[in-house]
């Protein structure tokens, strides 16, 4: 058997080489924004103002800096739960409390999920009532606010207890091979969730009107025809209530497709540039993109279980994280938790290939907008995105291989440029 001492001292070098490779990053990206903040690019010199381009630095600087606070603590509460012995402590005092069986686990759970919330609510509300509020993109009321947090709790308790309950019966009596019926079980879940998120889940926080703009709704229902792509309907979200910025996506699986537009999208694009995001979208459609990000989750998840699966059976896997398994009394909880703690930590070290992979994935989905709709459209469209979001013309280019999961605007217009001048 294993030292859990080898497990203990892996897990607090990953942590640490984490959190300091995450500060040199951010301390890069400040200094590389910072550095720039003077001078729009050339490139964007005809479209983007000093004004627009120095908020945009500035909101950048703001949110690293808070994304350096943040993840500090974040970085402690990891350390807290496992080997300073939180989880341990809990466990045990749930164990007192209610005795061994399915409620004790639950209770687990739920208090885990609960504590969480509750150690990362300051950087919640700082984030939307400070940093959002002093650059003028929260649009959330306290009340408002308070409303989607009791939603949340509630959705959470419906849909999350049921299937954690579920997942723990699995691994209580389905034997050795418990992590396969679980695994199936949880893509059912998602897939089920997919399907009824759309009509039942996300009518509870933001209302859906259908788009009443009939030239628009023309425009993009004849792109669709185009691009042989079906949607139950065209929609747009009350997304201003909470926050200026502006999106579109698709939402739903299979006959339960919706396409949805931010009603802040519609007021700052005009017809063209709103087809053009929405080719952008479809791109993503006719190039498989989001089935292989599918079977990608699908064999993570798989992989993720079986390696749960082995690790569950280990007494060194709870040692080594801060938990003395119990003796005589399921495990079954705990283990989940220590993998769910464990397996960020481990995974941050491969996000380079992930946001490799959805940068290609962008460009790609370009490629195809431009061939469908209007190049110009798309170029103007994504400037004023860039802009109203405050996004920086000027990311560190390390951080960028990192963090960003779309190329920087100067990257994709110059890919736009070239795709444009080639199909010209």
């Amino acid at each position: 058997m294993p030292d859990p001492l080898i497990l203990t001292y892996a897990f607090a070098t990953a942590l640490v080489i984490g959190l300091v490779t995450k500060f040199w990053l951010a301390s890069r990206q400040i200094r590389h924004v910072a550095r720039h903040r003077d001078a729009v690019p050339a490139v964007f010199a005809s479209t983007m103002t000093l004004a627009a381009h120095q908020k945009a630095a500035d909101y950048t600087v703001a949110k690293v800096r808070f994304g350096l606070a943040a993840t500090a603590w974040s970085a402690a509460i990891v350390l807290g739960w496992t080997l300073l012995g939180g989880l341990d402590l809990l466990n045990k005092a749930l164990l007192d409390l209610l005795g061994d069986g399915m409620a004790r686990q639950l209770a687990l759970l739920a208090a885990f999920v609960a504590i969480g919330g509750l150690l990362e609510l300051p950087f919640t509300l700082w984030q939307t009532f400070r940093l959002e509020q002093r650059f003028g993109f929260n649009k959330m009321t306290w009340h408002l606010w308070l409303a989607d947090a009791a939603k949340g709790v509630v959705v959470g308790v419906l849909v999350g207890l049921p299937i954690a309950a579920l997942i723990l019966w699995i691994m209580g009596t389905a034997g050795s091979m418990w992590w396969l019926w679980a695994w199936g079980t949880w893509m059912a879940f998602n897939l089920l969730l997919m399907l009824v998120y759309p009509t039942f889940i996300a009518p509870l926080f933001n209302k859906f009107a259908p788009l009443d703009d009939v030239g628009l709704k023309a425009r993009v229902t004849a792109l669709m025809q185009r691009c042989g792509f079906a949607a139950k309907g065209l929609f747009v979200m009350d997304g201003s209530r909470r926050s200026a910025h502006a999106n579109a996506y698709f939402t739903g699986f299979g006959a339960s497709k919706r396409v949805v537009f931010y009603d802040t999208l519609l007021r700052q694009l005009s017809a063209g540039e709103v087809e053009a995001v929405l080719a952008h979208e479809l791109g993503h459609f006719k190039h498989r993109h989001i089935v292989k990000r599918m079977v990608m989750l699908f064999a993570a998840s798989f992989a993720g279980f079986a390696l749960l699966g082995w690790l569950s059976g280990r007494s060194w896997f709870y040692a080594g994280l801060g938990v003395q398994p119990l003796l005589g009394a399921s495990n079954d909880a705990v283990a989940l938790l220590l993998f769910m703690i464990a397996v960020p930590v481990l995974g941050f070290f491969i996000a380079p290939l992930s946001t490799r992979l959805s940068r290609r994935d962008e460009f790609e989905a370009d490629a195809y907008a431009i061939a469908q709709t209007n190049g110009t459209d798309l170029s103007t469209a994504l400037l004023k995105l860039y802009q109203d979001n405050a996004s920086t013309l000027t990311p560190d280019p390390v951080f960028v291989k990192f963090y960003y999961s779309h190329p920087p605007a100067s990257e994709r217009l110059a890919r736009m440029n070239a795709t444009t001048a080639v199909a010209a």
